[in-house]
Order: C-alpha cells, then sequence, then structure tokens
C-alpha cells in the first residue's frame, strides 16, 4: 500500500526503535526509584528533556512529558486557573482535544469565540483590531492546520497576548518535525506536540509551559513531572521521543525539501489529471507534506473507500475525527460550498516515500475520480 496519511501519523524510524528498545533491556527501571536502576533510568528521562528542549527553544523545567497531544492539549486548556465570564478564542475546525476541551471551558461559565478565517485559511488581521482583548481569557491557536497544512501567521496575534498578558496555546502537533520551531520565538505560553507525527514513538508527547503560566493538573495520583503529570514516567519513549526529533531537525531542510517535492509533483498532476480541482491553502505557506485538494462531482467517502480498494492510504481529515459525516468546519470557515467540503481529500507525505510511488498514486487516483464522477 501507498501511505499518503502521515498527517495521521508516522513510522518509528529504525533509529528510533533501536533507541527505545536498548532502554526498555538496559534502563526499564521507575525514574522515581532511589536505587541505582532508578537513577539510571532518571538520568536518561531527564537527559531526553533537555535535548527536546535544546532542539525547540525552550528550557528543560519547561518540558512536561504527556500521553501524547490530546493529553498535552487539554492539561494547557483545562489545567488553567478558573476564568468564568472571560472570552476564549480558538479558530474553526480545531482539533477535536482541543475544541472539547474548550466545550468543557464553556460549561464552567466561559464564553467561546471563534475567529473568522479567508478563503485561504489563514486568520483576518482585520478583526484583530474589533476584539475587546481586555475580556479574553485564552487564545487557543493550531500552528499548522492538520488537515489542510496551512501555516498560521501568529506575530500580531503573540504581540497583542504578550501586550495584554493574556494566556496563549498553540497546538504545534503538526508542525513539530516538519518546520522549525523555537518556543520562545513564538511568544506562545504553552506548545504541545506528539512524538508519532515525527517518527518518533505513539504514547507520548509534551506540553511546554512557560514559567510565566501556573497551570492546574487534571490528573491526579502522583508527584511525577514536577506534579503536573502524575503517573511512572516512560523513560525509554522519552528517549525515543528525543531521537526522533534529533534526526527531524537536523536534517529538516533536506527532509523539507524532498516532502515538498514529492506533493507538488501530486498537486501538479492532480491538477492536470482531474481537471477541474480546488487546492485548499494553495497560495499561502503550507506544511510542505500536505495537500488537501477538492474534486468537484465526487463523494469523498466513496473516493476513500475506492483509493483503500486500490492500495491508497489517505484521509479526508482528522483521523481523530473520523466516522463524522459533516462537512469539515475549517473548509467551511474558508467560504467553500458543502459540494467543494464533500468532496475534498487529504493527501499527507512521508519522508520514506519515493517518486516512483507518486506518479503511481496519481495515476490511480486520477481513475478512481474518473469513475466517481461518471457515477455521479
Amino acid at each position: 500500500m501507498i501511505d499518503l496519511d502521515h498527517n495521521a501519523t508516522t513510522r518509528p524510524a529504525e533509529e528510533v526503535i533501536e533507541t527505545i528498545a536498548f532502554h526498555m533491556r538496559e534502563n526499564y527501571a521507575n525514574p522515581g526509584s532511589r536505587h541505582g536502576l532508578g537513577r539510571n533510568a532518571r538520568k536518561v528521562l531527564e537527559s531526553s528533556r533537555e535535548q527536546i528542549a535544546d532542539l525547540l527553544g525552550a528550557n528543560p523545567e519547561e518540558i512536561t512529558f504527556t500521553s501524547g497531544g490530546t493529553e498535552a492539549n487539554n492539561l494547557a486548556l483545562l489545567g488553567l486557573p478558573s476564568s468564568a465570564g472571560k472570552t476564549l478564542l480558538n479558530l474553526p475546525g480545531d482539533h477535536p482535544s482541543s475544541l472539547d476541551s474548550c466545550y468543557e471551558l464553556a460549561k464552567k461559565g466561559w464564553k467561546l469565540s471563534s475567529l473568522e478565517l479567508d478563503p485561504d485559511g489563514l486568520i483576518k488581521p482585520s478583526q484583530l483590531q474589533n476584539i475587546n482583548w481586555e475580556q479574553v481569557g485564552l487564545v487557543d491557536l493550531l500552528y499548522a492546520h492538520n488537515e489542510t497544512g496551512v501555516i498560521q501567521d501568529l506575530a500580531g496575534i503573540a504581540d497583542i497576548c504578550a501586550t495584554h498578558g493574556i494566556p496563549f496555546h498553540l497546538d504545534a502537533v503538526q508542525a513539530v518535525g516538519k518546520i522549525p520551531i523555537h518556543f520562545g520565538q513564538t511568544k506562545a505560553t504553552s506548545l504541545s506536540l506528539a512524538a508519532h507525527k515525527f517518527h518518533g514513538p505513539r504514547g507520548i508527547g509534551a506540553l511546554i509551559i512557560s514559567k510565566n503560566l501556573k497551570l492546574n493538573p487534571i490528573l491526579f495520583g502522583g508527584h511525577q513531572e514536577s506534579g503536573m503529570r502524575p503517573g511512572t514516567e516512560m523513560a525509554p519513549l522519552a528517549a525515543g521521543m528525543a531521537k526522533a526529533m534529533e534526526l527531524c531537525v537536523q536534517n529538516m531542510q533536506n527532509r523539507a525539501e524532498k516532502m515538498e517535492s514529492l506533493r507538488n509533483h501530486l498537486e501538479t498532476s492532480l491538477s492536470e489529471l482531474c481537471s477541474p480541482v480546488v487546492i485548499h491553502g494553495k497560495n499561502v505557506p503550507r506544511l510542505p507534506n500536505t495537500l488537501n485538494i477538492a474534486f468537484p462531482g465526487i463523494d469523498g467517502e466513496a473516493f476513500l473507500v475506492a483509493a483503500d480498494l486500490e492500495g491508497i492510504a489517505c484521509s479526508q481529515g482528522s483521523t481523530c475525527a473520523s466516522g463524522s459525516s459533516e462537512p469539515t468546519p475549517v473548509l467551511t470557515a474558508m467560504g467553500h460550498p458543502d459540494k467543494i467540503v464533500l468532496s475534498s481529500i487529504r493527501f499527507s507525505i512521508g519522508i520514506d516515500n519515493t517518486m516512483e510511488e507518486i506518479i503511481e498514486a496519481a495515476q490511480i487516483i486520477s481513475k478512481i475520480v474518473e469513475s466517481l464522477r461518471k457515477q455521479a
């Protein structure tokens, strides 16, 4: 099968698997134990924390390990001290792990308000002047959208949040490992990431928490992670996450150029073979690996079934929202009619994909689109 669904997850790198296996054998102990085995595991854990912090422009004490991006987003939003009556600003088409957390805050008295997007998927800057920032208690943004790949320009809103002392959470789960990230330069007060999005292991992620932000734990039962996240820390997974990040960051430009070249070839081929098409976010910065494309006249669900049968792995959007038959909110917020939204497919390239696979995939996809349009 040709895997074009790397925004859902990635295959762990061989070096990552070897790193985890080594530490599972040699440093398996509980990092909280006071004996020698425990101290060895603690060294692995803290060394991994330091490496991740260094690669992301953060301080080690700002890194809290979690089970993944979902828990990190939950902690960032639900861990805030109560600010009932304040407004929470987020984006249409937010990831379910953030959106559902926002709904929980609404039950506690927060007022939810979504920023408007332009047709390219970027925040409309003009609206920022019309917001009563004194009433805003939190801003929650997706740095790079998991469905469209569109990368937000953070400068304006980050400066406003800094000026008014507003907590600013950045969901960078799809961005980390694909584009340069420096926590300090984002001016965010918290930032979430997940190892399995950049060829690391599943089951571990992190929330970077600025020293200026005070969060309360949302899980209870232990003192681990400076009291922010109870449970026995998994040193081997932390080491695997650090290794994966090291591989991505050290070779980021070459990796990005390769994925962008493959993505662009697929985009050009499908534009020619399947005309008419709509490329979402085509005119603005996108993740180098992500192509969200509409094939007017087809049913997206039918396409996914046919693609799977033909050996192509892809999706219509967030895997965490799979099963929903509703139009994807982010494309609707960009102003597209349902016939475009429901015919949109996300292809996400991985570093292991080859040009031969992309050429073959384009041919297969074009035949599926042609067949579905004839049946419509």
